[in-house]
């Protein structure tokens, strides 16, 4: 999620049971000192989000903790209330979280990383473990899935690698003796010719079915 979407986030958007949240809204804090709260920008920002079982957790956590702080200041804690709030119970300046993230990695040594990246981090995270891009542009509320593809266009060259060595593997399955489709036992029990003497790992089953048909000459 983007910071104003996450500002604006209110509990009526969030199910715990089910693990999902709802964007709506997106909150911007104007050079005047108003704080304003609107629809996001575009309609596919207006999404539902899964959330990971172990963030559904720390949010039942953190909702017991408002609830605490809530009764302290005398203040119930309702549906159209925001999920993220200061100590008084007021929304969070939008440019307090940039500075309050840049405080914490400065303190870990690190450098260059902005809060925004910690939203890059997750789509490439969800990527290179096999996520549909569709579903990871859906996630990030991109208006379209060749947004998506621009920005992540560093990670595909190894999705190509990973979908390549998928695709070979399906043909090492395990399948009965008999079976064409199982190309590794094919490979080691095929007599010798002329494609086996070329050392390559992979050989085209197609000429090896149709060879008694189709001349070698002829392939």
């Amino acid at each position: 999620m983007r910071r104003g979407e996450l500002l604006a986030l209110k509990w009526r958007n969030l199910d715990l049971v089910k693990g999902a949240l709802t964007v709506v809204e997106t909150a911007y804090k104007l050079g005047d000192g108003r704080y304003m709260v609107k629809e996001p920008k575009t309609a596919q920002s207006r999404r539902t989000i899964s959330l990971p079982p172990s963030l559904a957790e720390l949010l039942k956590v953190y909702r017991i903790d408002q609830e605490l702080l809530r009764i302290q200041l005398g203040v119930s804690l309702n549906a159209d209330g925001f999920v993220f709030i200061r100590p008084d119970g007021s929304p969070i300046n939008p440019n307090a979280v940039t500075l309050a993230f840049r405080r914490i990695i400065k303190k870990t040594g690190l450098r260059g990383i902005r809060i925004h990246d910690l939203r890059h981090t997750h789509a490439t995270l969800m990527l290179k473990a096999g996520v549909h891009p569709k579903v990871v542009s859906e996630r990030l509320g991109h208006a379209s899935i060749g947004i998506t593809l621009d920005i992540y266009s560093h990670v595909l060259p190894g999705l190509q690698e990973a979908a390549a060595e998928k695709f070979d593997k399906l043909f090492d399955a395990d399948v009965s003796e008999n079976s064409d489709a199982n190309v590794g036992k094919m490979l080691a029990t095929a007599p010798q010719n002329e494609c086996e003497r070329c050392g390559t790992r992979t050989h085209d089953t197609l000429i090896k079915r149709y060879r008694s048909i189709v001349p070698p000459s002829d392939i």
